[in-house]
């Protein structure tokens, strides 16, 4: 992702948003299209933790994939039928060029027909097989320790990245999805997380929590 927008872009309002995401995928139907494919790619945000749990846990407005950068085009071409729109700073380019795509992270691919968004694309940084985190570049973790996969075989992402995500500004929602999933995480986890926090959001509420369980 680069440094500038492009030009362009609409702002979608809230009411056009959740209508337009009304028929969004579920992640049995995204890994079914994506079986097979080279790139490590896993389900992340709220339906990930769902996935980590083993049940719905509340209605889920879309549905996020995340895929190391590289490989979009090989995620791209599994959905012919549909065209990537680039998101970024609350703004969406239509059937997206080279430039839009490169100046984002995030790609939602829409079915042409009805204008309905299916779900969203995060292409992330990466170094080959190694990830590396949007919010602080030192984090790097091979792709292999950051996704595991259901009874079923859906990848998701670990709920302790999943959370790090969350933290930044969140939502009732969020706070909501920290309180469900916190205690399913054992020691290692709760460490782990508490660590990233202290790291990319030192002092953050959460923290507290962690540490109460610790103690």
């Amino acid at each position: 992702m680069t440094e500038s927008l492009p030009p362009g872009g609409v702002v979608l309002d809230a009411d056009e948003l959740d209508a337009r995401w009304a028929d969004a995928w579920r992640p049995e139907q995204v890994a079914e299209r994506l079986a097979g494919v080279g790139a490590p790619w896993c389900v992340a945000a709220g339906w990930a933790l769902d996935l980590f749990r083993g049940s719905q846990s509340r209605p889920h407005g879309d549905l996020e994939i995340a895929v190391p950068a590289a490989g979009f085009p090989e995620i791209r071409d599994r959905f012919p039928e549909c065209v990537c729109d680039a998101v970024g700073s609350g703004r969406v380019w239509a059937q997206a060029g080279a430039e839009a795509l490169a100046a984002t992270h995030q790609t939602w691919l829409r079915d042409p027909v009805s204008g309905q968004f299916l779900f969203d694309v995060f292409r992330e940084p990466h170094e080959g097989g190694t990830w590396i985190c949007r919010r602080d570049a030192g984090l790097r973790l091979p792709y292999d320790a950051i996704v595991e996969r259901t009874p079923e075989g859906i990848p998701y992402l670990v709920p302790e990245l999943v959370l790090l995500f969350k933290a930044k500004a969140p939502r009732p929602k969020d706070q909501a999805d920290f309180d469900r999933v916190l205690p399913l995480l054992g020691r290692a986890r709760r460490d782990v997380l508490g660590e990233w926090l202290e790291r990319v959001h030192p002092g953050h509420p959460w923290l507290a929590k962690l540490a109460e369980l610790a103690g």
